[in-house]
C-alpha cells in the first residue's frame, strides 16, 4: 500500500505495483448432481465460440432437448471420476496444484512483483471475479494464459473473450497482455516426449503404436480459417521428431465429436477400434497433448470409452498416458513462456 507520488498527505493510501499472471482453464462444475451440471452445460454449449448456430435455432434445442438430458449422462460421468475428497473434479485439483507450482517458480524469479492466480471460463472461479481480485490487489499489469497449447476459437478466443469483457468493468483498466498459442514451444514438446519415454520405460512390452488424441472441432471451423487443426499436426510431428520415432509408430486423431456436424478426422473412438478389427493391433497407448490437466475427455472418455472402444474390437493392453499436469518439466516449460511474456514488464 502506498500513497501516490504528489498526492496530498491525507490521501488514502493505494495498493498498486503488481504483476499479475492468470492463468485460465476451460471450467467444471461445481458439483455433479443435476442442476449444478446443467448450469455448466448451459453456459457453455451458450457460448457462440462453441456451438455458433443462430441463437433462435439453437436455443431452443439446447434448453428444451439436450439440457434436460445431457447432465444426467455427463454427471454420471464426472461422479465415475470426481475428487471425493476435495469435493471437486479432477481439472479443479490439478490446476490449483499448477498454479501453486508456477506461483512458487515466480516467486523465485521475481519476488513479491507478480501475482498469480487461476481463472475458468466456465463456471467458478469465474475470469470476472479473479479479474476484480487482481486489480484489487494493486496489479497494474496483467499477463492472461490460456491454457491451450493449440489455438481454437472455442477454447483460447472464448477465453480471451471472456478476459476483455471482465476488464470492460474496471473503471482503471490495468495494461494486459495475452499468451499465444505454444503447441511448438521446446518446452512443451519436450516435456510431452519425456511423459511418452517414462510411461515407455516402465512397461513390459512396448506399445505397438502410440495414438495422439487431440480434441476435435467442426471440419467448418478449419475451413473458415481456424489454425487449431494444422497445429495438432505441427505438435505430433515435433513430438514424433523429438523421440526419434518413423511416421509409422504415431498417428493422430480427434475426439469428443458432437452434433450432427462432420468433424475433424480419424475420429479417435472408431480409429482404435478400427486399429485393433483391421490391423490386429493388440497393445496401444494414447497420449492427449491439447489438454495441460487431466479432465474429463481424458479421464472418462480416452480411459474408459475410448478404451472400451479398443477391448471390444478385439485390442488387449490399453495404455493412457496422463496429461503433463504439475509435472516438474511441464511447469518449467510453462514458467519459461510466462517469463518471456512479461519481458518489458519484469526483467
Amino acid at each position: 500500500m502506498s500513497r501516490p507520488e504528489h498526492a496530498p498527505k491525507d490521501h488514502p493510501a493505494t495498493p498498486r505495483g503488481k504483476t499479475g499472471v492468470l492463468i485460465a482453464n476451460l471450467g467444471t462444475p461445481d458439483d455433479y448432481s443435476y442442476w449444478p451440471m446443467r448450469r455448466y452445460l448451459n453456459e457453455f454449449l451458450s457460448d457462440k465460440r462453441v456451438i455458433d448456430y443462430p441463437k433462435w435455432k439453437w436455443q431452443p434445442i439446447l434448453q428444451a432437448i439436450i439440457l434436460t438430458k445431457r447432465p444426467f449422462s455427463s454427471g454420471a460421468a464426472y461422479k465415475s471420476i470426481w475428487n471425493e475428497d476435495k469435493g471437486e473434479s479432477p481439472l479443479m485439483t490439478i490446476t490449483k496444484d499448477q498454479t501453486a507450482a508456477i506461483a512458487a517458480t515466480m516467486k523465485d524469479r521475481f519476488g513479491d512483483q507478480v501475482m498469480v492466480d487461476f481463472c475458468m471460463r466456465y463456471g467458478n472461479p469465474s475470469t470476472r471475479s479473479k479479474v476484480r481480485e487482481m486489480v484489487a490487489a494493486g496489479c497494474e499489469r496483467i499477463l492472461f494464459f490460456p491454457l491451450y497449447p493449440q489455438y481454437a476459437g472455442a477454447t483460447t478466443a472464448t477465453a480471451n473473450d471472456e478476459f476483455f469483457r471482465a476488464l470492460m468493468d474496471e473503471k482503471w483498466q490495468p495494461a494486459v497482455r495475452t499468451v499465444p498459442a505454444y503447441f511448438e514451444h521446446p518446452g512443451y514438446i519436450d516435456a510431452l516426449a519425456k511423459s511418452v519415454e517414462t510411461a515407455y520405460g516402465a512397461m513390459n512390452q512396448k506399445p505397438e503404436l502410440l495414438v495422439v488424441s487431440y480434441h476435435g472441432m467442426p471440419i467448418r471451423y478449419l475451413m473458415e480459417g481456424d489454425p487449431y487443426h494444422c497445429q495438432c499436426q505441427k505438435s505430433t510431428r515435433l513430438l514424433k521428431e523429438r523421440l526419434g520415432w518413423e511416421d509409422t509408430q504415431l498417428i493422430t486423431t480427434f475426439q469428443s465429436q458432437f452434433g450432427p456436424e462432420e468433424w475433424l478426422q480419424p475420429y479417435t473412438v472408431e480409429e482404435v477400434a478400427r486399429l485393433a478389427r483391421e490391423d490386429g493391433r493388440k497393445n496401444i497407448a494414447v497420449i492427449a497433448p491439447a489438454f495441460s490437466a487431466d479432465c474429463i475427455e481424458t479421464l472418462e472418455e480416452i480411459n474408459e470409452e475410448i478404451k472400451e472402444s479398443f477391448e471390444e474390437a478385439g485390442g488387449e493392453t490399453f495404455t493412457y498416458i496422463p496429461c503433463l499436469n504439475d509435472a516438474p518439466d511441464h511447469i518449467a516449460a510453462l514458467s519459461d513462456i510466462i517469463s518471456d511474456n512479461l519481458r518489458g514488464w519484469l526483467d
